[in-house]
């Protein structure tokens, strides 16, 4: 790490990498519409149990069984659970309006789904009734609608398919854990969550009367996009949040910025074109291509940190981060999607097709949209509250990397590394692999689709692969937003038992040779059921040794789900 931050520190020097400028800092204000529900972070913020109690995701605080029951480590994780989500829900404020009350939504639904699970007939069950009527247009709300978010009428048509759905889905109902009321105090829970429903209201209801007009920050980038240093050239913007992403997009979409895209996790834009289209010289292509082909050039390009890793977008040398990450690493790797290895040759191209770039190449800008002052001043004060994000993430070992924690610098710093030699990572390799099949064979979709929830096979060992059994695994993460681990919410990890070395392999790049196979590949399945479950059972005994330990995965998260697996004889 010392001899490769040596070697960056002194690529000013070479041709091979561009100058980067020092950020400018993209300032815009908040108005008085915006302050009223800072005032209401303020003062909730300084009660002693500030914003939300959230009993819901801390039952071990109204336990009544004996004390000996109570383990302290459980309880101590619950409490910092409710801590995390009450500044995530700062962090997505202090990113977008839309992205804070598709958050506040979520909330309300799961808070009604646990009351609704624990009220018992009578007045519980009246108490229940009575609130939905009285917030009958609040619980009906869709923010979307309000915020006059519309891609291609994406909006409307998700609010009419959710116009008939339950108040409260039935998959919230079904994940509702039941408490037991000889062991908590259920009705001092529930009472708590109306009041937390009641606090959640009076936000929706402050919120909701903010339009984009009155957002100066949104406001302030498409102004930002029409200065003469932006104005027709490549930009990159992140943000956090898929939902910060999609709302960006619409508003410049609305402010008239052109050559517009956005990707997230939720995009169901095919990513290695987007890609082409907003890089097509450092991706193989150039602008006569991309028109022959009938695509339309991408100029500025909304993402969330899904592109954050080994990416040729050299095309571009702008980028603004509309919200800051807390994991600094993270904004590293955002700028180093442009601030990457350049090529003589493919420049020599690019400037040839526009002459006009010339005088910016070689050259990183980048814009960083900082808090205001009130929303800083809050921010930190709920520091001082909850305690350090830092310390949340080391106690709970947030997984995914959305915080900082102390083993979190390996993998992104070597492919930050990774970066600067001007090489994607495997993983991004494998992606781009992945993507590029389903292009060339359209059908492949719908048979995966249509396979079973858990596959096994087999073949004969490649020359240079492994002999052993490959696993892949869902693994359980935590919902920020929901406070329980999930595997909807975690991530898919490879796993390969290696019989020669006895060991197990968790780096997908060198599985990945072991495991390749083609449609004509014969199937050979050789191993013994015994062996096979001996492995399977040493690999997930790997796992929670390893992740569901790092993780600090309660008792009764989800297990880790085999998803499929091979021998290789």
């Amino acid at each position: 790490s010392y001899a490769k931050a040596s070697q960056i520190q002194e690529r000013g020097e070479s041709a091979a990498f561009p100058e980067r400028r020092p950020p400018r800092v993209a300032e815009y204000s908040i108005r008085s519409s915006y302050r009223d529900v800072l005032d209401m972070f303020e003062k909730a913020c300084r009660r002693q149990h500030p914003l939300f109690s959230l009993a819901i995701h801390y039952p071990l605080a109204h336990y009544i069984g004996p004390e000996k029951d109570i383990d302290p480590f459980e309880k101590g994780r619950q409490r910092q659970v409710v801590g995390l989500i009450r500044t995530m829900f700062l962090k997505r404020f202090e990113s977008s309006v839309y992205a804070f009350e598709k958050s506040l939504d979520r909330l309300m639904r799961k808070l009604l789904a646990f009351v609704e699970v624990h009220s018992e007939p009578g007045a519980e069950r009246e108490r229940l009734d009575g609130w939905l009527r009285r917030h009958a247009e609040v619980v009906g709300y869709r923010p979307e609608v309000q915020l006059g978010l519309d891609l291609d009428g994406e909006a409307e048509a998700e609010a009419d398919d959710e116009a008939d759905e339950d108040v409260v889905p039935p998959e919230l109902l079904e994940a509702v854990e039941e408490l037991s009321r000889d062991e908590y105090d259920v009705a001092a829970i529930v009472g708590k969550t109306f009041e937390d429903l009641d606090e959640v209201v009076r936000f929706l209801d402050a919120s909701r009367r903010l339009t984009p007009d009155q957002d100066d920050k949104v406001r302030k980038l498409a102004r930002l996009l029409r200065t003469r240093d932006l104005s027709g050239r490549k930009v990159l913007v992140f943000t956090e949040f898929a939902d910060t992403a999609r709302y960006v997009e619409s508003q410049l979409r609305s402010a008239g910025i052109g050559g517009l895209a956005r990707i997230d996790s939720g995009s169901k834009l095919d990513r290695a074109e987007v890609i082409r289209r907003f890089s097509p010289y450092y991706n193989g292509s150039s602008s006569a291509e991309l028109s022959d082909g009938g695509l339309d050039e991408i100029r500025v390009l909304v993402s969330t940190d899904v592109l954050s890793e080994g990416l040729n977008l050299q095309d571009a040398t702008r980028l603004i981060n509309y919200d800051l990450h807390w994991n600094p690493v993270r904004l590293m790797q955002r700028i180093g999607r442009v601030d990457r290895r350049m090529s003589p040759e493919t420049e020599e191209r690019l400037q040839a097709d526009h002459p006009e770039a010339a005088a910016d190449r070689g050259t990183v800008r980048f814009w960083n949209f900082l808090p205001p002052d009130e929303l800083e001043r809050i921010l930190k004060l709920y520091g001082r509250v909850t305690g350090k994000v830092l310390m949340i993430s080391s106690t709970l070992g947030i997984e995914g990397r959305k915080l900082l924690r102390p083993d979190d610098a390996y993998d992104p710093l070597r492919e930050f590394n990774a970066t600067y030699e001007g090489a994607r990572t495997a993983v991004e390799e494998m992606h781009l692999e992945y993507q590029a099949l389903l292009k060339r064979h359209p059908e492949l979709a719908e048979r995966l689709d249509g396979l079973p929830g858990s596959v096994f096979s087999g073949r004969r060992r490649l020359g240079r692969g492994a002999r052993g059994v490959f696993f892949c695994y869902s693994l359980p993460a935590l919902d920020a937003a929901g406070g329980v681990f999930t595997l909807e919410a975690g991530p898919t990890r490879w796993y390969l038992y290696d019989a020669e070395a006895d060991a197990i392999v968790e780096s997908p790049g060198e599985i990945i040779e072991s495991i390749r196979s083609k449609p004509n590949t014969p199937r050979r399945c050789e191993m013994g059921r015994t062996t096979l479950k001996d492995l399977r059972d040493r690999v997930l005994r790997h796992v929670r040794d390893t992740y569901l330990k790092r993780v600090n995965a309660p008792i009764d998260a989800p297990e880790p789900s085999l998803r499929c697996w091979m021998e290789l004889n």
